[in-house]
């Protein structure tokens, strides 16, 4: 298998290129995603209690992992500028992430629940230390404090995310607008006409009509999804002020994970399914 090259690598020939369409930021995730799982070694690594990793230490992986989504996202905002549609409809996700996605991406929300997840299994796993009083500071050992401050964040986030679905739902049914409806009436007619008199210029002018007016709509998506990624980010960021480094570390080690796996399952069911087609 060929060595994947770097993000910062592949994104610097991109812009030589201006070359911003699906296929090239699939390469892109691809490099992305084999850098994520580099750091998810290192996360996995931190965890350890064999590598007496200081606060400070902690802190700047955390940092280093952050500054990655970061990065995946300045990116992404890249590509949305040239071709949003692929981004809200990413062929490199399989079917099973695809099921899941929220605009193009993960639901804010669900970073909560993962929190909540590793918190009750963490406590479950070490409930005898913590019943006697004795400090695991993993997320089994999150304070009230912080569940606090952590229940807070997530009514804003769900309040946001609610506002951002509404925007997109009310953009979703401007494909039915008048102006659609009426463009899509007029280049039926004109499309049978043009067969008739077979005028390439009345098929230049349908097409550029037709992109003038899908135009608009595209920029209204690609304004959402910027929207809804700055969420995602926010999200993530405020989760982790919330925790200790070492919480944190956790925290992230468990995204990482579910990422990933959920990513090579979902791959390996469409895998399946499409050796079942070949078959039939």
């Amino acid at each position: 298998m060929s060595m994947l090259p770097s993000t910062a690598t592949y994104l610097s020939q991109t812009n030589q290129n201006e070359n911003f369409d699906g296929e090239t930021f699939h390469i892109f995730f691809e490099c992305w995603l084999a850098e994520q799982n580099q750091l998810l070694k290192e996360l996995l690594d931190a965890e350890e209690p064999k590598t007496h990793l200081t606060d400070e230490e902690l802190q700047a992986l955390i940092s280093k992992v952050v500054k990655h989504y970061e990065y995946y996202y300045k990116a992404k905002s890249k590509w949305a500028k040239q071709d949003v549609l692929a981004m809200l409809s990413p062929t490199w996700r399989s079917s099973l992430e695809e099921a899941f996605l929220w605009i193009g991406g993960w639901r804010p929300s669900m970073a909560f629940q993962l929190l909540y997840s590793k918190c009750g299994l963490q406590f479950e796993a070490k409930m005898n230390e913590l019943i006697q009083g004795l400090r695991t500071c993993d997320l089994g050992d999150i304070s009230a404090t912080q569940l606090g401050q952590v229940d807070e964040m997530q009514r804003k986030t769900i309040r946001e995310e609610r506002e951002i679905t509404d925007v997109m739902a009310r953009h979703q049914e401007t494909v039915a607008d008048a102006s659609m409806v009426e463009l899509s009436h007029v280049v039926v007619a004109e499309m049978n006409m043009a067969k008739e008199t077979k005028e390439e210029s009345v098929k230049k002018e349908l097409e550029e009509k037709v992109e003038s007016t899908l135009a608009p709509k595209e920029e209204g998506l690609e304004e959402i999804l910027l929207k809804a990624d700055d969420l995602r980010m926010r999200t993530l960021k405020g989760i982790v002020s919330i925790l200790t480094p070492k919480q944190g570390i956790h925290f992230l080690t468990s995204a990482a994970e579910l990422h990933f796996m959920v990513h090579e399952w979902g791959k390996k069911k469409d895998a399946r399914k499409g050796k079942i087609k070949l078959a039939l």
